[in-house]
């Protein structure tokens, strides 16, 4: 079993695909860098099942990881009724699978912030007792008031940052649209957030906004979904704890150096999900900017990086960028490099080597234009431009199927009459439930890997 101490760190490691030709005159690198860490957390099935094991909790070094959940007690949810119902049995089953000695709470969210558990302005220690008393205080959990989700936020991050720990999660789930709070106070409480904790957002039923939640879960680099049935709400917290639970690093950041005269274009996470990570920029002088990547388990992502080099001649090599992974020291040292790989660029007078584009730069480019136009497809379809929806989403179709991505396939037929998939050939289909839709929206960014 891995050594789960604090100073215990995954294996990481950073392959780069790319074609380092280009022709005389041009300027443009596209590299895909894959990233994987091995020897986490996840690696351990022992690790999932709260139930008194404690693997990765060494006695007397207090928690290695803190979690609160934040549970939607909106009037809303009392709508169906069973809807509270399955939500205090999804958080009882998060609860469940705590490890031992992570710290942890559960807020209440309405138009204010509530603390369920422990409710002393600060978080339990995850054993046997007090995982039984916090699912007792779920019971009391009724729906009543508004929403406003940045108190909810605000209040977590608050008791997440008192706690002496590397990693720091939170799992929200919502029922509605943040309508007790102007977009700009969420804004605030995003933004106050970003860099301190990471979160998973979750949608239950259909009465809550896709763009809310996911950007929320951007934001705070986690994952966002629908439970558009409520039952199916304990199996999903059950999952994202595990995966929370996974997690051995956090602050991991993809630093990226370069070389005078080269520009970075745009730096991407492209798998499991499609997020732009250009913005996020910190700057590292000299000549270097870190972008952040939050928590890592035992996994394997995968980022897109587009630089602009200077022209050169025939015959002549540099260095377009450098990738390093980077783990900042928590005492303020010199942060630690896990990994590194190199990006070149290469001119080349041979026609064939320098025209050719390496599949996992194209496949990845499809998988950016896929989650793109969908959006597009479903904005203009919600807007009343039915042309502009058709093209769209049939553009999304050819995509989804040139690269095999068969879920995202799937839930695009549930929205347009797939008559060519091939060539996009598609019509809007006249009824389409709600849920599908707010699937198939929420769902636009995840990815498929290239096919080896």
């Amino acid at each position: 079993m891995a050594n789960f101490s604090k100073s215990h760190v995954p294996q990481f490691s950073v392959d780069v695909y790319q074609n380092e030709y280009l022709p005389e005159g041009g300027r443009e690198v596209n590299a895909i860098v894959t990233v994987t860490s091995t020897g986490g957390g996840t690696s351990g099935a022992s690790l999932l099942a709260g139930a008194g094991s404690s693997p990765a909790h060494i006695p007397g070094q207090g928690p290695s990881a803190a979690v609160v959940i934040m549970v939607d007690c909106s009037g809303s949810m009392d709508y169906p009724p069973t809807k509270m119902r399955n939500a205090r049995d999804a958080t009882a089953a998060a609860i469940d699978t705590l490890r031992d000695g992570v710290a942890f709470a559960v807020v209440g969210g309405t138009h204010i912030a509530t603390e369920v558990y422990p409710g002393n302005g600060g978080l339990a220690t995850a054993d046997h007792r007090t995982r039984a008393e916090a699912k007792e205080a779920l019971r009391k959990l009724s729906a009543g008031g508004g929403t406003a989700i940045g108190t909810w936020l605000r209040l977590t991050d608050r008791l997440l940052g008192a706690a002496e720990v590397s990693i720091r999660h939170g799992i929200l789930l919502t029922d509605g649209r943040n309508e007790h709070e102007s977009p700009e106070d969420l804004r605030a409480a995003i933004d106050s957030c970003v860099g301190r904790f990471t979160c998973d957002a979750r949608g239950v039923g259909t009465d809550w906004e896709v763009k809310e939640v996911t950007g929320i879960a951007s934001a705070l680099l986690g994952t966002a979904d629908i439970v558009a049935d409520p039952t199916g709400l304990a199996a999903d917290f059950t999952h994202m704890m595990e995966n929370a639970m996974g997690k051995e690093v956090a602050d991991v950041a993809l630093r990226l150096w370069t070389p005078v005269g080269v520009e970075i274009k745009f730096v991407k996470q492209v798998a499991p999900a499609v997020e732009d990570l250009t913005g996020r920029r910190t700057e590292v002088p000299p000549r270097a900017g870190d972008y952040p990547t939050g928590s890592w388990g035992d996994e394997s992502r995968d980022y897109h990086v587009c630089v602009q080099v200077p022209e050169a001649g025939i015959g002549q090599e540099m260095l377009a960028a450098r990738v390093s992974l980077i783990l900042p020291d928590p005492s303020g040292g010199t942060p630690r490099t896990l990994s590194q790989g190199l990006v070149r660029a290469v001119w080349t007078d041979d026609m064939v080597a320098s025209t050719s584009i390496n599949p996992q730069v194209a496949h990845y480019t499809g998988q950016a234009e896929l989650a793109q136009v969908i959006q597009q497809g479903l904005d203009a379809r919600k807007s009343g431009d039915f042309d502009g929806a058709t093209a769209k989403l049939g553009r999304a179709v050819q995509l989804a199927a040139a690269s095999g991505n068969a879920d995202t396939a799937k839930l695009l037929s549930k929205v347009v009459d797939v008559v060519d998939a091939t060539t996009g050939t598609v019509r809007l289909k006249a009824k389409v439930a709600e849920a599908d839709e707010m699937t198939l929206e929420t769902r636009s960014t995840k990815t498929v890997r290239v096919k080896k």
